[in-house]
């Protein structure tokens, strides 16, 4: 048997495999099985071995969670909170989490504690939300202790205790939570909650770009490009804007169109900077319709054409871009004059 026959073999024993425990599942949860029918309704959540079928997923969970079965309470929860085969509910959502966080759920206590920190759902109530978070902490959830170090540095519930946070982040981060990398980096590089240290964030920031975060990657090419912590490096500020960009970064995107513009590593080039420019544009960034709009109104990389200056930037100060109201006043100011 040459190697291609045995991996086609192998492929049709796990089809095999695969389907004979849905039949299997079929059969065991048409007799009230709890598991059954929780294993049933993973399988038609997922795809496997069916295909998808989210309405199906919410009966199967149903059956299983009317009998207690606690990941089917967590899994409907979810998927009344996202909308998935069943109309969006957070009042639901948080019953189904309820019921799980109280059997000792820590994806329930998680997610009861971020509806009652938003209120969604649910009465907001700060102090109810760290509690949940807590319990799902002190079960080593990254999400959790992140959650708590939100809490502190945004004073929810709490004072705000910048220290308390990054202690939280550090934890987090220590289990290998991205987020809390890009906190750290911020936190260090404003000298929040521990003495400024560019370095420091530099160090935090790489370690979640790595991991593959666009936060990261544009942080690394921030303090490159500012020379912070660093040397000044355009082009290793290009390299990491480019990173980011390339993975669908709107702010990556904006400044890889800066730095066109004003060729900052790179031979100026204004059609290049338009194109980047659009890219951000078309992701609704503010500052990106706001530089579109300078674009088109100096005819840069476009031909000048007011009327569509004008429009990006009222865009730009819908989105809340600080400069675009002032520049699209200006404009139109000047259009008027003109007209006299």
């Amino acid at each position: 048997m040459t190697k291609m026959e045995e991996l086609l073999k192998q492929q049709q024993d796990i089809v095999a495999a695969i389907a004979a425990e849905f039949k299997r599942g079929v059969e065991e949860a048409a007799k009230g099985m709890a598991d059954a029918q929780y294993n049933l309704a993973v399988m038609h959540h997922h795809g496997q071995g069916v295909p998808r079928n989210l309405p199906e997923a919410v009966r199967g969970y149903k059956l299983a969670a009317d009998q207690g079965h606690i990941g089917a309470q967590f899994n409907l929860g979810v998927m009344c909170e996202k909308g998935q085969g069943v109309d969006e509910d957070c009042v639901q959502a948080f019953s189904w989490y309820k019921l799980a966080a109280g059997h000792g759920h820590a994806g329930a206590q998680l997610n009861l504690g971020a509806l009652y920190e938003r209120g969604t759902g649910v009465k907001q109530d700060y102090q109810e939300a760290m509690r949940c978070y807590k319990l799902a902490s002190d079960k080593a959830i990254a999400d959790a202790k992140f959650a708590i170090g939100c809490m502190f540095e945004n004073h929810h519930g709490v004072e705000q205790d910048f220290a308390t946070a990054m202690a939280w982040y550090k934890l987090a981060a220590a289990l290998g939570h991205v987020e809390s990398h890009v906190k750290l980096g911020i936190l260090y590089e404003k000298g929040m909650g521990a003495r400024q240290d560019y370095a420091e964030a530099m160090r935090w920031y790489k370690l979640a770009a790595v991991s593959g975060s666009n936060p990261g990657r544009l942080h690394v090419g921030s303090l490159y490009e500012n020379g912070l912590g660093v040397q000044e490096d355009y082009h290793e500020a290009l390299r990491w804007y480019k990173s980011a960009a390339d993975h669908g970064s709107a702010d990556a995107q904006n400044r890889m169109g800066f730095m066109y513009s004003n060729a900052k590593g790179v031979k100026q080039d204004y059609h290049e900077a338009m194109r980047w420019y659009q890219l951000a544009g078309a992701q609704d960034h503010a500052g990106a319709l706001a530089n579109l709009g300078f674009m088109h109104e100096h005819g840069q990389g476009v031909e000048e054409n007011e009327v569509r200056a004008l429009g990006f930037y009222a865009k730009a100060a819908k989105k809340g871009d600080p400069n675009a109201a002032k520049n699209r006043d200006m404009l139109e100011a000047r259009i008027a004059a003109h007209r006299k």
